[in-house]
């Protein structure tokens, strides 16, 4: 099966099998930021944004996205590295594995909201699970990321 869409701000065609997840057709073209976790789209490590909104990647069938729009973290660089800057400042930044999927929300979520206060924070960004640090270091990142500190 033949699907052509947008990845990362270039048009792209990929042969898939009528049964793979976007997850898979990812990883398999060499794009590995979108990282496999717990396949039940409750983790969050493979967020990427579908057409600006952030979707667990391992539960969108790779058809979907025929005509659509795909960012992944390759696709947001500067945004990452800016973001990991301030985990890494915070503390908040372990093992890495959550990061990408946390990085993709934090992209979608700044594109919707101003200013958003701690409530629509922790909101937004409930689906991304982390083993390693906590949250409180992740908020104190996110908030210095956004640039409010607070």
């Amino acid at each position: 099966m033949t699907i052509v869409f947008t990845l990362n701000d270039r048009e792209v065609t990929w042969e898939i099998e009528p049964t793979e997840t976007l997850l898979q057709a990812l990883r398999r073209n060499g794009l590995v930021g979108a990282k496999e976790g717990c396949d039940t789209a409750s983790c969050g490590v493979c967020t990427v944004l579908l057409d600006n909104k952030p979707v667990p990647s391992c539960a969108v069938p790779a058809a979907r996205v025929d005509g659509h729009t795909v960012t992944t973290v390759e696709g947001v660089q500067d945004q990452a590295r800016r973001i990991g800057e301030a985990m890494a400042a915070e503390g908040a930044d372990q093992c890495g594995y959550c990061t990408p999927g946390l990085v993709m929300s934090l992209v979608a979520m700044e594109k919707e909201l101003d200013q958003p206060d701690d409530e629509q924070i922790r909101s937004y960004l409930a689906g991304n699970m982390c083993r390693c640090s906590g949250y409180t270091s992740q908020m104190r990142a996110v908030r210095k990321y956004l640039g409010g500190g607070r």
